[in-house]
């Protein structure tokens, strides 16, 4: 087995919880023959260490041969999986069905076709109430397969009832794909470049989607079509900061869960997702009650999901559950109270708890860095930028890499390392003008930083507020305001200018806010 696959073995035994070690040692010993197998001390081994060692391995398996030892971790892996499809079945409707067709196949074969044909009708019917038309296609070729080399005495009018039942499957297929690949095109578009950074950026963005927008009407999709059609405004308007339509597509998309409660379950991660795009939007648009308000509904799910067999879906309602209480405190601020969220969050990211992607670690790394710079805490804000800046790979959101360096020029500035602010200019200058066009706000930072290099303390006052004076009214232009998105860079100015924190200026404007609205 190449180390890849050993790899993949090592994180499976990893991420088993004790009931399912449990079901798979009973399903072993009551399938196998013999006590005393060796795949079964190998996964005892694995699961004990942790970690592979081929020389432990062999000293610990008596009569288990290096050369025999790639075919019983490939032997294991097959094991383990289907251990887990039995303990998942009753849980996926997906497995059920494909079981039911797998057991058609078997009588099939057999030579009992009727037989087939009742399970195959059963499935098809499960298929199609759930939404799954790719599973539902599938019986139906099973179908005229059968009915087309046998005699089984079905109704007059088979053959068109199964023709047409294929049509239609496949016409819908066809318009849920194309706005399942308009969406997965537009994410694509938004994990390369994150949101667009001028008036050109967002035109390209909207003529990308109509360009590649199906000829379909909501109303000719099916329910994930809908989803997906959702999906993709949802997309379209995040990356064109257009918060307002977004949270209607959002909103929209949340109701057709709530329209159909059901189909939380069988398709809780859209559900989440949606969920998450409506907090978004509304933390965005400054919407606090509202926000309140989903955020409070995101926390009671687990009761209704019941999702705690899905660690997947776990993992999805864990990693939206932290950005939104992160992004509470954000609008609130309270970065000294959302720091008691990092060890928890610190841990799941450390632990690989829930196996969240390289993408997501790195945003999360910059959410925390912005808590504690909130905090006034600059050294653990640069550690946790230092994450983002020493990553290798920078070919996806090169926006939030670019903030993660000027917030980290920042905090060398805060902490009065001054030589090192005067050193790392250049090369973040470098680094922008490879992954970006520089905006106004950018090229406004920098000219502080540099000119404070030499500036005395006793005029420092000034530049900070020629530099709000400058950024003031960038706030308040759609593109420009981007880099604001990230880093309240006018609230820390003011509580410069004020002598105070970042944290009580921001925490004054929420206050105001409020009273206004109420």
């Amino acid at each position: 087995m190449p180390k890849q696959q050993t790899d993949h073995l090592i994180q499976l035994i990893r991420t088993l919880t004790p009931a399912e070690k449990r079901h798979f040692r009973l399903f072993t010993k009551r399938n196998q023959a013999s006590d005393d197998l060796l795949f079964l001390q190998l996964f005892d081994l694995l699961d004990k260490k942790g970690e592979y060692d081929e020389d432990y391995l062999l000293s610990k398996i008596s009569g288990l041969k290096k050369a025999q030892l790639a075919n019983q971790k490939a032997h294991l892996m097959r094991q383990l999986l289907t251990s887990l499809r039995l303990l998942a079945q009753k849980r996926s409707e997906g497995i059920q069905i494909r079981e039911a067709i797998d057991f058609a196949r078997v009588l099939y074969d057999k030579g009992l076709y009727n037989q087939s044909l009742e399970l195959l009708a059963k499935a098809k019917e499960r298929a199609l109430t759930n939404q799954m038309s790719a599973l539902a296609l599938e019986v139906l070729e099973f179908e005229k397969m059968i009915e087309g080399q046998y005699i089984t005495r079905s109704f007059e009018g088979r053959a068109e009832v199964l023709a047409t039942q294929t049509s239609e499957l496949n016409s819908q297929i066809a318009r849920t794909g194309s706005f399942s690949n308009l969406s997965i095109r537009m994410y694509g578009l938004y994990l390369k470049s994150g949101f667009a950074r001028s008036e050109a950026d967002s035109l390209a963005a909207k003529a990308f989607f109509r360009k590649n927008l199906p000829p379909t009407t909501f109303e000719e999709l099916d329910f994930l079509g809908k989803i997906f059609y959702c999906q993709s405004y949802v997309w379209q308007y995040h990356i064109c900061l257009e918060f307002l339509p977004c949270f209607r597509y959002s909103q929209k998309w949340v109701n057709l869960f709530d329209e159909t409660p059901r189909m939380k379950l069988l398709y809780a991660p859209l559900y989440l997702k949606g969920l998450h795009n409506q907090l978004y939007s509304l933390f965005h648009t400054l919407h606090y009650e509202r926000f309140v308000e989903a955020l409070a509904f995101l926390e009671q799910l687990p009761d209704e999901l019941q999702f705690k067999h899905d660690p997947n879906v776990e993992g999805l309602y864990h990693m939206y559950r932290f950005i939104h209480l992160i992004n509470k405190h954000y609008l609130e601020g309270t970065f000294s109270e959302g720091v008691a969220l990092i060890p928890e969050l610190a841990n799941c990211i450390e632990t690989n708890r829930y196996n969240w992607d390289d993408y997501r670690i790195m945003v999360f790394n910059y959410r925390i860095a912005c808590i504690y710079f909130g905090d006034e805490d600059y050294n653990n804000a640069l550690t946790y930028l230092n994450k983002i800046i020493n990553d290798k790979v920078t070919s996806y959101r090169s926006d939030i890499q670019c903030f993660a360096r000027i917030l980290a020029l920042i905090s060398h500035f805060e902490l009065g390392n001054q030589g090192l602010v005067e050193y790392q200019i250049k090369s973040v200058y470098r680094f922008l003008l490879h992954v970006e066009e520089l905006q106004a706000v950018q090229k406004a930072i920098f000219h502080f930083l540099r000119q404070t290099q030499k500036t005395p303390r006793s005029e420092v006052l000034n530049e900070f507020k020629k530099l709000h004076a400058v950024l003031l009214p960038l706030e308040k232009m759609q593109f420009e305001s981007r880099p604001f998105l990230y880093l309240d860079i006018i609230s820390w100015l003011e509580g410069k200018m004020e002598g105070t924190t970042i944290q009580t200026v921001i925490r004054r404007k929420f206050l105001e806010r409020q009273e206004k609205e109420s």
